[in-house]
């Protein structure tokens, strides 16, 4: 079973984060993150991303919302498609809405359909934050934490996951999350495919417990 397909199927079970595929030696920065997203329902927040792919790059806004189990809708805010969204609620497929004029046409399309994924594929549902810290807990390689330093003016722990198979991983060879030592949520990402810096992603606006219901999620 491939990485991406077995992470997929801890989604559609146990609504998100497999916890319990993880080994004691669990790097410490990820069990806490664990501990604070099993005290919440839901939460909100704005990832600022840039991605490579060859010579080609996207930079996109986007806006989340998530609730617990699997509940998650997307908004881009800026960039290459804008006023593009969509909406998942576990399975194969999203309920989507392209910018501008057509935003009022909803359509369901197959969650890897390429309207729905950006530039490096990577879909709705794997840019949860619980579902990126779960990629340096599952995915095999060299796992290291050591103090981050300040970003966005906050105290972070550093974690590094050195792929063992980067074909494996979408050509990712190296991958950093920085985690606030406060919250204990993800603060930025760094992934590297070789030397180029594939992702860059900065997290802001994080709110959790805002009170989202499923009637926020029109599927």
């Amino acid at each position: 079973m491939s990485i991406r397909r077995s992470l997929s199927l801890c989604i559609a079970l146990v609504g998100v984060s497999c916890f319990a595929a993880r080994g004691a030696n669990v790097a410490p920065a990820i069990a806490a993150f664990d501990k604070a997203f099993a005290g919440i329902n839901d939460y909100t927040c704005t990832l600022h991303v840039r991605e490579a792919k060859g010579t080609v790059t996207q930079d996109r806004v986007y806006q989340y919302e998530f609730m617990k189990p699997h509940y998650v809708k997307t908004l881009i805010l800026d960039g290459d498609g804008k006023g593009s969204g969509g909406v998942w609620i576990g399975g194969d497929q999203v309920s989507g809405h392209q910018g501008g004029f057509l935003s009022g046409i909803h359509l369901k399309i197959s969650l890897h359909d390429p309207r729905a994924v950006s530039l490096r594929g990577v879909t709705i549902p794997e840019g949860l934050l619980p579902r990126i810290v779960d990629n340096y807990a599952t995915i095999p390689g060299k796992l290291t934490q050591v103090d981050g330093g300040k970003v966005q003016g906050v105290d972070t722990d550093r974690i590094e996951l050195k792929v063992t198979d980067p074909a494996s991983n979408n050509g990712v060879s190296d991958q950093i999350l920085y985690l606030s030592k406060e919250t204990h949520w993800p603060v930025r990402q760094i992934m590297y495919s070789g030397s180029q810096i594939v992702l860059d992603e900065n997290v802001t606006d994080l709110k959790t417990n805002v009170g989202l219901t499923q009637s926020d999620f029109p599927f």
